[in-house]
């Protein structure tokens, strides 16, 4: 039943009729959204009573570090559907995800080693947190290696979705590491049980960032696997893509 639905929300030619009108759309609002984040938090949200404007670091760093995470959860689930079901679409969805995932994980890391040395003084400290992160970048980097070294690609959709399942065992150490291990960084300010810790000043372009960033992924990733698929309908030979499911041509 699973692998039937899967089947029909896997054929190319749905995937680019459903995706097509999407596209502009997510890049309009990830353009309002960046902007409009950028401009409240560098200009008009305040700044921190004891890291001063410092603290504007922070609406760069907690996105780019969710949406890390987050890249690299659709990568996992998307390696889980591709080597169960062995669906060729799941499989292009995780490869192009991955370098906008390592692009932010980066952009994650030198924030935060920024913003570590105003708060903490020190660009790096061995921190749960940040090993994990570091942990992640490098899982990020041996798949991308992984695709590119492996020339039959059925065999490299397999090999990479096994690393991508078993890294996904590192997402929840990088969430609850400073709940599980002394940490320097502070504990969930805002997603927590109890509510958020922050102003409203400092939430809006917070989530407004954050939300920026996730229709910046999606507008990439549809652009990337739009753009792979026509490349791999032009192909000759197409036969041999990792997919045991029938596959319409893509307009």
């Amino acid at each position: 039943m699973v692998g039937k639905t899967l089947s029909k929300l896997a054929n190319p030619a749905l995937f680019m009729r459903v995706s097509g009108p999407i596209v502009p759309i997510a890049g309009l609002l990830a353009l309002l959204l960046i902007g409009a984040g950028t401009v409240i938090a560098f200009f008009f949200s305040p700044p921190d009573a004891r890291q001063g404007e410092a603290v504007r670091i922070m609406y760069v760093h907690v996105p780019a570090a969710w949406l890390a995470l987050q890249t690299y959860a659709v990568i996992a689930v998307a390696s889980l559907v591709g080597f169960v079901w062995r669906h060729r679409l799941a499989d292009v969805i995780a490869k192009v995800s991955a370098p906008f995932g390592l692009a932010f994980t980066v952009l994650a890391l030198m924030t935060g080693m920024l913003w570590g040395k105003v708060t903490w003084g020190v660009y790096w400290d061995w921190d749960p947190r940040l090993t994990s992160m570091l942990v992640l970048l490098f899982l990020y980097a041996g798949y991308i290696a992984l695709w590119a070294a492996i020339e039959n690609e059925a065999t490299a959709a397999r090999i990479c979705a096994l690393l991508a399942m078993l890294g996904a065992v590192n997402l929840p150490i990088i969430k609850f590491s400073v709940d599980w291990w002394d940490s320097l960084h502070q504990k969930a300010t805002v997603i927590r049980a109890d509510g958020p810790a922050m102003p409203a000043s400092m939430l809006w372009p917070l989530f407004l960032m954050a939300f920026g960033y996730m229709a910046l992924s999606v507008f990439y990733t549809l652009i990337r696997t739009r753009s792979d698929l026509r490349a791999r309908k032009a192909k000759p030979g197409e036969s041999k893509a990792p997919s045991a499911a029938v596959m319409e041509p893509a307009e």
